[in-house]
């Protein structure tokens, strides 16, 4: 009788034992499938951070390559600032030179007569422009000695001014010309306009690597050439007084802008 009531105990363990059993299977199997969607979510999460730190750094590289392109903007931006100040006040400068020239040169030739003597502004540059028969006889390449005096008070203000580069043209009307001494318009312009820096370097001492001498034979008129007063006044020399070439060439070189 004992051993039967042992032997139910001993069944009723292992009944009691296989249930157990299966729902510790049950709970295992639900827990793996937790696992299992819990490691879904972090491979989902890992790859999307991984993707998101790829983004950020490529947001970073377009930044930068932004960044240094607005800096190199900004770089040329201040340099093209700098070169119009300096150009304005070069500009400035020249043209208060200009004003300063003229002035001093119409109060120093106020006796001469306004026929004969005409001084102007254009283009940035002063132009003297002196009647052919102040300077001249008819046909002739040497200056009046009555005329010295008239050179002398323009040598004397482009000496107060050594800054400054002069060119002497000369001037022809449309007559031809052609004699034993000058062969055509072309031969007279050059050879008036020398006569007249010859004589600026040599009677007045103007420095001689500051003057050139240049012809512009009939073909520049300041006036028609149907009436006698017309060609007169293209036969002229002109006195032009302007800034120094190399430093107006240094001056529209500009900056050196930033690639």
């Amino acid at each position: 009788m004992k051993s039967m009531k042992i032997e139910i105990l001993i069944i009723t363990s292992l009944l009691l034992l296989s249930g157990c059993t299966g729902k510790f299977k049950k709970e295992i199997a639900l827990k793996d499938e937790k696992i299992g969607i819990l490691e879904d979510q972090l491979a989902f999460a890992q790859g999307s951070t991984q993707s998101l730190l790829k983004q950020m750094e490529d947001l970073s590289i377009i930044s930068k390559s932004g960044a240094e392109s607005i800096g190199k903007s900004l770089d040329n931006i201040s340099q093209q600032n700098n070169y119009i100040q300096n150009l304005t006040s070069k500009i400035q400068t020249k043209d208060s030179i200009n004003l300063a020239l003229v002035m001093n040169l119409k109060r120093s030739l106020a006796d001469v007569n306004d026929e004969d003597i005409d001084v102007e502004v254009r283009g940035g540059v002063v132009y003297v422009s002196i009647s052919d028969r102040l300077l001249f006889r008819s046909g002739s390449i040497r200056i009046n000695s009555a005329a010295q005096s008239v050179i002398g008070k323009i040598a004397t203000v482009i000496n107060d001014h050594n800054n400054l580069q002069v060119m002497v043209e000369g001037h022809t009307d449309d007559v031809p010309m052609n004699t034993e001494c000058i062969e055509d318009n072309w031969d007279l312009s050059v050879k008036r306009a020398t006569a007249v820096v010859r004589s600026l370097t040599m009677d007045h001492y103007v420095s001689p690597e500051r003057l050139t001498a240049a012809g512009r034979s009939e073909f520049i008129p300041k006036s028609d050439n149907e009436t006698s007063r017309g060609r007169s006044l293209n036969r002229r020399p002109e006195i032009i007084i302007q800034p120094s070439l190399e430093e107006f060439f240094q001056l529209m070189e500009g900056p050196q802008l930033v690639n």
